[in-house]
């Protein structure tokens, strides 16, 4: 088969997914158009207000499509195509179904955060456990989407100190977007960042079809990492966004405070999703066609970091103009991502403090301690910081799986398409942290056997509690009752 053939066949699968598996998790789920929603219940005019729904579909998109979906794939096609593999199904089976758990689940619970959504559903020790831990991973995004694009803007300039001169920029445009109603900065900018990110993603795609390059310079199954690492679990904490991001749940409830149907649902967060796995899919193509091997890759990894291999990409496939539109593109993803991530990590404060947000002076008592922390860990190595992220990004996302699988077993609907999923990357996670030399630096085969067995042990767990699950009372039905004069106006 043609090596171009699994560049289509992947971007028809993503598509199928979203038809055929996304319209199966939005039946399980069962969205109902009667029930009123947290923008039409709530309306604040800052957080909670209702958008049209090309609006929010944008405002979901930008927000969880992040460097994630550039520098992971870059990276993890180092593995070869199992890459590809993970992409696809990992944003079909998993990806989608957290985004749209995350997202539906938040709307019935009156647009809460996910850490207070998570205590309805599992309890109060996770609700805290979850507050802390989305919390720390927020101000991981807020400074690597910080620091990302920075550094990208530099390698283009290469003007001295530009890098620090475009992290204040970027970090006082976050700070605007975090503490201004949504509709004022991310609303109004969405448009122009779409028209950038469109840009690039169709430059790089249209530039692999039409330039003469051969297709996936390296396809073999049974070739292993240049730096012999192993392809469990590693590269599914590399390939994050893209294919399953626990960062989305943290951006989910943004866009539910501002959803007028629930049958939107499908369409705004599973949809978003599969359109962020198509550009991850793009980006891992660049990288094995345009470089003619896993070891040249690497090398120009280690020259010059993904940046550098973005930069010399859209150079390559696009030449001056093209390539300095399609960085731009780049750098438009994690800066649409960074802005909502500190708003999200300001709601995630106020829920935990009960602290109403109408007020101006309410948001610059939160705002102002986080920015402060944020800039702080910018002196921290970035190689740190995103490992930590890495591992907190799909740690977050786990547990989420969980929760939606607990919340269909409250439904009495079938929990096997979140729990699936759930149980998997539970082997993924707890055999990382044993495993690299950030965790407890185990033996790799103890590290994957501690992992499986964890997996087991929470799956079997999850299934004993499922009466206490059923027994639960939802909370949504005691705050959200299903008003029809309001549902029948939209």
């Amino acid at each position: 088969m043609p090596p171009i053939l699994y560049f289509f066949l992947s971007l028809a699968a993503l598509f199928l997914g979203y038809l055929l598996y996304g319209r199966l998790v939005d039946r399980i789920f069962r969205p109902d158009r009667n029930r009123l929603t947290p923008a039409l219940a709530m309306e604040d005019d800052v957080d909670y207000m209702p958008l049209p729904n090309r609006e929010l579909f944008l405002n979901q998109f930008l927000s969880i499509s992040a460097i994630g979906p550039v520098f992971g794939p870059l990276m993890g096609v180092l593995y070869g195509p199992a890459a590809l593999l993970w992409i696809v199904l990992g944003c079909i089976f998993a990806g989608g179904v957290h985004d749209y758990f995350s997202g539906m689940m938040s709307l019935r619970y009156r647009g809460e955060s996910m850490p207070d959504v998570v205590g309805y559903i599992l309890g109060p020790v996770f609700k805290l456990f979850m507050r802390l831990f989305s919390l720390l991973l927020l101000v991981l995004v807020g400074v690597v989407f910080a620091q990302a694009p920075a550094q990208l803007i530099d390698s283009v300039t290469r003007v001295e100190n530009d890098a620090i001169i475009w992290l204040v920029l970027i970090f006082s445009y976050y700070f605007l977007a975090t503490i201004l109603p949504i509709e004022v900065i991310i609303s109004r900018f969405n448009p122009f960042f779409t028209v950038i990110l469109a840009v690039m993603a169709l430059g790089v795609f249209g530039g692999l079809l039409l330039g003469d390059h051969q297709f996936y310079n390296w396809v073999a199954w049974d070739r292993p990492h240049p730096q012999g690492l192993p392809l469990w679990p590693l590269m599914f904490i590399t390939i994050a966004c893209g294919a399953l991001s626990g960062f989305h749940a943290t951006q989910s409830p943004i866009t539910a405070r501002c959803l007028c149907d629930e049958r939107l649902g499908r369409q705004v967060f599973y949809g978003a999703m599969i359109l962020e796995g198509c550009i991850a899919l793009v980006w891992a193509t660049a990288g094995m066609t345009l470089y003619q091997s896993s070891e040249a890759l690497q090398a120009a990894l280690d020259a010059g970091g993904p940046a550098a291999v973005v930069r010399s990409v859209s150079l390559t496939l696009l030449g001056d103009v093209g390539g300095l539109l399609a960085v731009l593109g780049v750098v438009a993803l994690p800066i649409t991502s960074g802005d909502t991530a500190f708003r999200a990590a300001r709601l995630v404060v106020a829920d935990f403090l009960k602290l109403p947000q109408k007020n101006v002076f309410s948001r610059l008592v939160i705002a102002v301690p986080l920015f402060a922390v944020a800039i702080y860990l910018t002196q921290v190595d970035f190689e740190i910081i995103w490992r930590y992220f890495g591992w907190s990004n799909q740690t977050l996302a786990t547990i989420v799986l969980w929760t939606g699988g607990a919340y269909l077993v409250r439904l009495g609907a079938c929990h096997w398409i979140a729990t699936l999923p759930a149980a998997f990357m539970t082997a993924v996670v707890v055999s990382y942290i044993f495993y690299v030399d950030l965790g407890l630096g185990l033996p790799y085969r103890d590290s994957v056997a501690a992992g499986l067995a964890v997996a087991l042990a929470t799956l079997a767990l999850f299934l004993a509690c499922r009466r206490r699950f059923r027994e639960t009372v939802p909370y949504e039905l005691e705050y959200c009752p299903p008003p029809a004069k309001a549902a029948a106006e939209l």
